[in-house]
């Protein structure tokens, strides 16, 4: 995905986010690079500047967890971000398999979805696709071309500027949930197929991507505008799948006999029979075939 080493480019760009006065550094006169200098993070975590260089020109692959959690506190990393920086120096043979059949959804979790009449639920895979929604959840993205991946929806899709109320906010946890797939599974086709598509597609995508903001899926409030029933305030929690770790299910709950539940049972009335997407695929073949 870039010219550097995975490792390298995480280094790089949160030392880079970084300014001396977050790290209790003074900073004097002029300074030639964006963020903090190689030596002073090297400084912040007690090691030598020829060592750290080393770590972000990718000629040191075997760091201490002892070096990593220093250098996680002096980038300032929460926990899930420095837990992306150990899985970066993790060796292929290190990392848990990835099954074959992930890309199906098993049929157990389909009829679950499928009775949730008053709750929009979906399943997404790594790089964000659909992997199976039931009716209200297609119901409620209806205003989308495509209700295939979350990332393209967001970024490429024009319908995303209005939908996403939060739009900036939707962006990057868009691009940090990516991020954070990849460094569970650095190899993975379809990660790199999404990435490149819509870095192609979106100046924004590929600045945000630069970035290397680390943000899993968890619990949290979205503003949402659908084009028919308007303004919606949704709670959403995901949620791992057993059988299948790399997929989450996703569940958008509204509060009990408010404006969003009501929205919900107007959306209801238009839904149709729950579906299972297709398999993942690039999201220009989506394209093409949508032409």
């Amino acid at each position: 995905m870039t010219n550097g080493t995975p490792l390298g480019d995480f280094l790089r760009a949160r030392r880079e986010a970084l300014k001396p006065h977050d790290v209790g550094l003074p900073a004097y006169g002029r300074r030639r690079v964006p963020g903090l200098r190689r030596e002073e993070v090297a400084l912040l975590a007690g090691v030598s500047s020829d060592y750290y260089i080393r770590l972000e020109q990718g000629r040191e692959n075997s760091p201490s967890p002892q070096v990593l959690d220093a250098v996680a506190q002096a980038l300032k990393l929460d926990a899930e971000a420095t837990d992306h920086l150990n899985r970066l120096c993790l060796t292929a043979s290190q990392r848990p398999r990835v099954r074959g059949d992930e890309t199906d959804v098993s049929g157990q979790l389909l009829r679950l979805m499928e009775g949730w009449d008053h709750t929009p639920a979906f399943v997404v895979g790594p790089a964000l696709d659909i992997m199976a929604a039931n009716s209200l959840a297609t119901a409620l993205h209806s205003g989308f071309d495509r209700f295939d991946n979350l990332a393209r929806m967001v970024f490429v899709d024009p319908a995303g500027r209005d939908f996403y109320q939060e739009r900036e906010r939707a962006a990057h946890s868009c691009a940090a949930e990516i991020r954070a797939a990849y460094g569970h599974d650095p190899a993975s086709a379809r990660i790199a197929e999404v990435v490149a598509e819509l870095s192609a597609q979106s100046d924004e995508f590929a600045a945000i991507w630069r970035l290397h903001e680390i943000k899993s899926k968890s619990q949290e409030c979205k503003r949402l505008k659908h084009p028919a029933v308007g303004d919606l305030h949704i709670e959403l929690a995901a949620f791992t799948v057993n059988g299948a770790p790399h997929q989450q299910l996703v569940v958008y709950q509204a509060e009990p006999a408010g404006p969003t539940a009501a929205a919900f049972e107007t959306l209801r009335s238009t839904a149709t029979r729950p579906k299972q997407a297709r398999p993942a695929v690039p999201v220009a073949a989506l394209a093409d075939n949508a032409r």
